[in-house]
């Protein structure tokens, strides 16, 4: 069938609605971080009338954005490794094997996903706490406890994601690897594993996303020069002054490593994403 005129120019307009949704913040951090800090304070001009690139320079000086960028790089990656790791068992088990109670578990993993995370903010913090007056296990204020916070949340849609996936590669693949000497570990990380490269890209993507850009939590388990990246980007802004510039500038070098690992590996990706979800 033929599209239509008025089908096809709503098509258009959307994308272009889309578009200026897109493009417009980010010509404004852009231009922002480009100019002295009077001129940002002063009427907005979306054109800048003076150029500079010192707010990238400043940046690192007004606040230790590097000590923060070392804390959100180290927290998101052991977290992203540990929910790939704990995702991919739990996903190959459900996906592989009937054992009683496995629809109330796939429920209640998928079911954690509708609840605000602000509800899971007050009693994890009260657990941390009596786990470090009890064990002596400092979890508040700590890498460990801010890991284990994250995992509480991707950890469901990843197993979710990765159990849809593994149920669209063959189980005669597994069969075939038994057959060969293989046990199930040994089909899982010689057939399984391969076979599921999109959906693990995904979801450690997702969790590594996830983690970087989190706030609510961070601002809470963390503090001081252990802070994140999304804490860190708050202390631009001082009692007498915001230094609007160097915010946006940090804001846009931040961005990068999440950017270019989504451009790395898109096509990965999306086809992670697209046969997770259709199971």
């Amino acid at each position: 069938m033929r599209e239509t005129t008025g089908a096809k120019s709503f098509k258009i307009i959307t994308l272009i609605v889309l578009t200026l949704f897109t493009v417009v913040p980010l010509y404004v951090m852009i231009t922002t971080a480009i100019k002295p800090l009077g001129d940002v304070q002063d009427n907005f001009t979306w054109i800048p009338t003076t150029i500079t690139f010192q707010p990238f320079i400043d940046m690192w000086s007004t606040v230790p954005l590097g000590r923060y960028f070392i804390n959100s790089l180290v927290v998101c990656t052991v977290a992203t490794v540990f929910s790939l790791i704990i995702a991919t068992f739990a996903a190959y088990g459900v996906s592989r094997w009937n054992f009683k109670g496995k629809s109330t578990f796939t429920t209640a993993v998928l079911s954690t996903q509708m609840f605000p995370g602000v509800l899971f903010l007050l009693p994890l913090f009260l657990i941390f706490t009596n786990l470090g007056n009890t064990l002596g296990i400092q979890l508040v204020g700590s890498w460990l406890g801010l890991i284990i916070t994250y995992l509480t949340f991707t950890l469901p849609f990843s197993i979710w994601m990765l159990a849809g996936y593994f149920e669209t590669i063959p189980r005669e693949l597994d069969e075939a690897a038994m057959v060969d000497g293989s046990g199930p570990m040994g089909a899982l990380f010689r057939v399984i594993l391969p076979s599921a490269r999109p959906g693990l890209v995904a979801v450690g993507i997702y969790s590594f996303m996830t983690a970087w850009g989190e706030v609510l939590f961070a601002s809470v388990m963390t503090n001081g020069l252990g802070s994140t990246l999304a804490v860190g980007l708050q202390q631009y802004s001082t009692q007498t002054n915001v230094y609007w510039n160097q915010v946006m500038a940090a804001s846009l070098v931040v961005s990068i490593p999440v950017v270019a690992a989504f451009l790395i590996v898109q096509r990965q990706f999306v086809a992670g994403l697209t046969a997770g979800a259709v199971k």
